[in-house]
């Protein structure tokens, strides 16, 4: 059992991802789905500072783009809910008090909650001189979300089963992506059971997620480099149901077609839409042609990036 720090503070860093593909599959009796998803981590991020302390606590503050009012403090953080759960496992006497600073909106398809548990896990494992390592951090962080584990890897990789098991998609080529961000968040289950609601009313059978032709020519065009084929491959199931939730985010699509975008989805269960450019100048372009209509919420973002690392520690004296 630990009862000394091995550092004062440690703060580690976790990135943003986007679905480049993400197939849903038929409503199981447990009420989740299968899925099929290819992630990339992008540079937009969230720093979590974990500091020595008697007792667990956590703040909360946002940069521009990411309103904060709506995240909790208590044990329904994820970032806190993180450390907890690697003291219990580890057997930490010690507590922790969590700083975590947003750069990713908040309910907005990105994984914002699960890049703060994830850069939780790694500050706390660091602070405590823990030295688990990344397959034991990963099977933690699969404990506390689906999307935990890949905010731990990063860079691009095939998620399957609730999108927690990882197979990495090597490539050396960045992407370039210009981030609308929504005025409002939208709740990852409603979004789910509008997708089951449109579906039942169309009548239509739901095929299964497989490794079928789609996430093919998304590995394809990834490994090539080439925007133009990966925007030709971008897929999303979850799309149709938040834009029924909000209407508004046809537009945003729209728009960003209209000012040059090779691609436009919705990020995940939304309402964050991602629109792929061709370079990083044209990135440039294309935000600066959003900014007159959608103001502070245009972001520009580069991918992919690595997973969930330290930063900076500070040693106890």
């Amino acid at each position: 059992m630990l009862s000394s720090p091995a550092r004062e503070s440690v703060t580690a860093r976790a990135p943003a991802k986007v679905n480049l593909l993400l197939e849903v599959g038929p409503r199981r009796d447990d009420g989740y789905h299968d899925l099929v998803t290819v992630f990339q981590a992008l540079d937009l991020a969230e720093d979590v500072t974990a500091t020595d302390a008697d007792t667990f606590s956590v703040e909360v503050t946002g940069t521009a783009g990411a309103d904060v009012d709506g995240v909790p403090l208590d044990e329904r953080n994820l970032a806190l809910r993180a450390a907890l759960l690697l003291a219990a496992r580890a057997g930490v006497d010690r507590g922790a008090h969590l700083s975590v600073r947003k750069g990713v909106p908040v309910a907005g398809g990105m994984a914002g909650g699960s890049a703060d548990a994830a850069a939780a896990l790694v500050a706390c494992d660091a602070l405590w001189g823990l030295h688990l390592g990344l397959e034991a951090l990963t099977e933690l962080g699969a404990e506390l979300g689906a999307d935990v584990p890949f905010c731990l890897h990063g860079r691009t990789a095939v998620g399957t089963g609730r999108g927690d098991r990882l197979v990495p998609v090597l490539t050396t080529a960045s992407f370039h992506w210009v981030l609308v961000l929504a005025g409002r968040g939208l709740s990852t289950p409603e979004v789910f059971a509008e997708c089951d609601r449109l579906r039942e009313a169309s009548g239509r059978p739901v095929p299964e997620a497989d490794a079928g032709e789609r996430l093919r020519a998304v590995e394809a065009a990834v490994r090539s480099g080439a925007p133009s084929a990966l925007g030709r491959a971008l897929s999303n199931d979850l799309q149709d149901a938040a834009c029924s939730l909000a209407p508004e985010l046809t537009g945003t699509l729209a728009a960003g077609a209209d000012a040059g975008a090779l691609a436009g989805l919705v990020s995940g269960s939304g309402p964050t839409v991602a629109l792929l450019a061709a370079s990083a100048p044209d990135a440039r372009r294309l935000a600066a042609q959003l900014r007159p209509r959608f103001g502070e919420r245009v972001r520009t973002a580069a991918g992919p990036v690595p997973g969930a690392r330290v930063l900076e520690a500070v040693r106890a004296r």
